[in-house]
Parts: C-alpha cells; structure tokens; sequence
C-alpha cells in the first residue's frame, strides 16, 4: 500500500505546483511582454539505503514560451514593441542586468525612465535619466529624442539611447521576478539589428483557451490523485480487519 500511497501522494503535490505555474500565467494574461511558462511532470526514483523501489513525481519548470505575442497600437509615444526577436535591457531591483519585452515605458518625477512594472531603463551608460521635458519619441533604434522645457516646439536634442539586446533564446531563464537574466550571469551585448515600434505595445503571449483547459485538466489529474490516497486508506483497512480475524 506505501507505494500506491507515496506515489498518489507525490502526484497531488506535484499538481498542485503545476496549477500554481499554470494559475500565474492566467493572472499575467493582460502583462505587457510577459512569457508564459511551460511545467511538465517525471518520475524519479527515490534512493536511500537499500535498493530503489519507490518513485515520486517531480514537476519542473523546462523553460518559458518565447513566442511573440501579439502588437498593437496605442498611440502613446511612450509606448514601443520589440520588432521581431530582441530585448530590452533594465535593471533589476538587485542592480543586475535583466531583460524584458515590455515596453510600457514613463518617466518617474526623478526622471527616470521605467517600464510599467517599475524597472529601471538601461541606456548607452547605465539606467537613462531624462532632465524635464515637454516631449519624448523613440527612434526604431531605441534613440531617445527630447524636447526640453522652454525650447522651441521643432528643437529636439538626442538624450540617450535604449540599449537593445538579443542572445539565444537557450542562455537565458526566467527569474522569479518576471525577468529574463543570462544563465551565466553577466550583460548581453548590444545588438544593431534588433529594432522597436514607437506607439505600439507588445501584449502577452499566453494562450487563454489553452491555459484554461489545462487548468481543468490538472484539477481532474489531483482528484484522481486523491481518490487514489482514499483508496490506499480503505485497502489498509480491509487488511487490518483480516489481520484481526485470523
């Protein structure tokens, strides 16, 4: 009965994990540039002393979707979108270099370019920090061009440039936070090639009906789990009883 049981009861853990990974991304459904995340499920035998006879189930996260989702317009200059593959480089609340597609981007009262979920812009040198302005457009390069109070309505000045990356989609993870880093750490290099769409914004690239339907299916998956503990349960009682008669 303890290998039923374990089993069963390993499986019911693991599911709900599963249903945790796959609840974060119904709730990020409507985050600009987020990327849904992929769970799976294995076995994996269990060592100890003696031989392995047991097993349990494992969820692990194998990774994130890297599809594109879908662009639409704004009309906000302060909104752009990746076009095609590439990042854009922020800083993240430990002062690492991270990357996002979300291009929600404003101006804090400090001046301080941010994305939507606060994360500071980096530049050519370092996070950009814009002096007051009346105006702002983005070029496709991520060229910030600034109108500055007081100037004339024509007189725009080149403050900074947003810095663009786009490593191999293997070398990097997700991070707890929402952001995607290096897996060896470090910065990714600047790339030319990689351009944005000024007035435009990047939605998530979750797929609702898909992540609907595997919900349900999870929730079936832990019900039979349990049901399986509760059968575990009445076997070992029967037996109880058998003991007790002979």
């Amino acid at each position: 009965m303890d290998k039923v049981l374990y089993t069963a009861m390993s499986g019911a853990k693991q599911t709900m994990l599963a249903q945790t990974a796959n609840s974060n991304n119904l709730a990020n459904v409507s985050t600009p540039g987020f990327r849904a995340d992929y769970a799976q499920f294995r076995s994996m035998p269990v060592y100890g002393s003696g031989l392995p006879t047991r097993v349990f189930a494992m969820t692990e996260r194998s990774g994130s979707d890297f599809t594109v989702g879908s662009v639409n317009a704004t009309g906000n200059t302060m909104d752009i979108a990746i076009n095609g593959q590439g990042w854009i480089a922020v800083q993240a609340p430990d002062g690492s270099e991270a990357y996002t597609r979300a291009g929600n981007l404003r101006l804090t009262t400090e001046g301080l370019l941010v994305t939507g979920g606060g994360h500071p812009v980096k530049g050519d040198g370092g996070v950009i920090t814009l002096p007051p302005i009346n105006r702002m457009e983005i070029a496709e390069d991520g060229t910030l061009s600034v109108k500055a109070l007081g100037e004339e309505a024509n007189a725009f000045d080149v403050a900074d440039r947003i810095k663009l990356v786009n490593p191999p989609s293997n070398e990097l993870q997700k991070g707890t936070d929402g952001l995607m880093r290096l897996k060896g750490g470090g910065e990714a290099e600047i790339n030319a090639d990689v351009k944005v769409v000024s007035g435009m914004l990047e939605s998530s690239n979750v797929n609702i009906a898909s992540a609907l339907v595997n919900m349900i299916e999870l929730s079936r998956q832990y019900e039979t789990q349990v049901k399986i503990m509760r059968d575990a349960e009445e076997n070992a009682d029967a037996t109880r009883n058998l003991l007790r008669m002979a």
